[in-house]
């Protein structure tokens, strides 16, 4: 797949804002995200229905395909943050205009429920997205780690990527070995709505790193069941677990979800690395990672060494 490259943000650049999911009644914290970057020297523009509301899921969908090409279409937009997850995004994709998106790459952020848009937009046009923070969810006060690996991603163009994991959050090495192919990361419950559908890219030669919230055990088993079943969890060349709950993921005790980990971990083939507990998923400390972006992974003893290659470029 020819990949899309979009350009890397530079102060003084605008930011449009977008909510394709669900709407947010905290204005406040809205209000905090737009001050936020424009003390860091960005512009913001407001797509025509941003944040809005509505009864009607037909009319509610058009107002929100209306934005995503509005912003698209923007020459004077240069990347696009959306407001929140939630749910919503997986309608949007039928009717979306793939065609202007790829003559207009740019960068979109967001994660949670905005996975749709980011798989979809790889599957359909090859460009790379980012999933990261949110404006009414981390972007009104991001901490040091988050705000330090997002805009590091969107902003640096001359250097390889290194994922380096919070210090106070653990990592479980399941199984050892190297990988490397399309990084392919999103939420596991959007993720598997997009199964047998034209909006999931090909997952050979993928690093597919997943993440939740407040999913019981039993549900992630299901989901990852429904991935094995179909084929495509033996097709990545590497298998990657965020986390699952609002805080970080612990190996020191019993848990049902680490048993499920470790059950579909044995299921894939011996060179297969497994790695979990990385720094990605709903936590306030948490990385932005380019989804299409190629990737190394090298899972050993006593080393876990992440690389990506610059997901954004300088012209």
């Amino acid at each position: 797949m020819h990949k899309l490259i979009p350009k890397a943000l530079r102060h003084g650049d605008t930011i449009g804002l977008i909510s394709p999911s669900s709407p947010s009644p905290d204005h406040e914290k809205i209000g905090q995200a737009v001050t936020y970057l424009e003390k860091l020297g960005y512009r913001v523009k407001p797509a025509s229905h941003f944040n809005c509301q509505g009864e009607h899921r037909r009319e509610l969908d058009r107002r929100k395909r209306h934005d995503l090409h509005e912003m698209f279409a923007d020459r004077s937009v240069k990347a696009i943050f959306c407001l929140r997850g939630g749910s919503g995004a997986t309608r949007l994709l039928e009717k979306l205009d793939y065609g202007l998106i790829a003559q207009n790459p740019k960068i979109l952020a967001g994660y949670s429920d905005i996975t749709a848009l980011s798989i979809a937009l790889y599957a359909k046009t090859g460009l790379i997205t980012f999933s990261g923070p949110m404006l009414a969810t981390e972007l009104h006060s991001p901490s040091p780690y988050t705000e330090e690996n997002f805009w590091k991603v969107l902003e640096s163009t001359s250097t390889t990527h290194q994922i380096i994991n919070h210090p106070s959050h653990p990592v479980r090495i399941y199984k050892k070995g190297s990988a490397s192919g399309t990084l392919l990361a999103g939420n596991l419950t959007v993720l598997s709505c997009l199964v047998g559908t034209p909006y999931l890219p090909q997952m050979k030669e993928s690093l597919m790193l997943i993440e939740d919230i407040n999913e019981e055990p039993y549900r992630i088993d299901r989901l990852l069941s429904h991935f094995y079943n179909a084929g495509l969890l033996q097709r990545c060349s590497g298998l990657l677990f965020g986390q699952f709950r609002r805080e970080a993921m612990a190996f020191d005790r019993e848990h049902p979800l680490l048993d499920i980990l470790s059950y579909y971990t044995d299921k894939m083939a011996p060179h297969i690395p497994v790695v979990a507990g990385l720094s990605y998923g709903h936590i306030d400390d948490f990385l932005t990672v380019p989804v299409g972006a190629d990737c190394t992974l090298l899972a050993g003893e006593e080393q876990l060494s992440i690389c990506m290659e610059p997901a954004v470029s300088s012209s």
